[in-house]
């Protein structure tokens, strides 16, 4: 049998103490989370993190760090996934985009507006990736070799 963790990509964007999430239909439920999902054939993991973010939210954004990289075994289905997560200033938004088709809307939320909602949160890796931006833990994104 063969294991294999599934690659994603997660993007923390802050602007003004108000951080970017999605809101999702996921496993029946409206859930929050960052801009976020699989690394595609033949793309960088900075070309996954730039491309998910505009497809969820319509931004085009300039990543300035490597947040961290997650593992998180998922216990609703038991896959884990290593989540690559980037923090990113905003940098242009197009309104008028199709965002993916599983994204109800966006949203700008302080980390205080999104902790009391923690039960909305799609994993608890939403939460701690904030936090950890918080609290200035980051590299630079010369770690990433692509």
């Amino acid at each position: 049998m063969v294991w294999q963790p599934h690659i994603t990509v997660a993007t923390v964007i802050e602007d003004d103490g108000r951080f970017l999430f999605v809101e999702e239909f996921k496993a029946g439920r409206m859930v929050l989370n960052q801009p976020a999902g699989h690394l595609e054939a033949n793309e960088s993991l900075r070309e996954a993190a730039l491309r998910e973010t505009l497809e969820e939210t319509g931004w085009d954004v300039e990543l300035t760090a490597l947040l961290g990289i997650y593992l998180y075994s998922a216990p609703s289905n038991g896959v884990t996934y290593q989540r690559v997560c980037f923090s990113a200033r905003p940098v242009h938004h197009d309104p008028k985009r199709e965002l993916d088709s599983d994204i109800s809307s966006i949203i700008w939320l302080t980390r205080d507006e999104l902790a009391v909602q923690s039960e909305r949160l799609r994993s608890e890796l939403v939460l701690r990736c904030v936090d950890d931006y918080l609290t200035g833990i980051s590299g630079p994104l010369e770690l990433v070799r692509d």
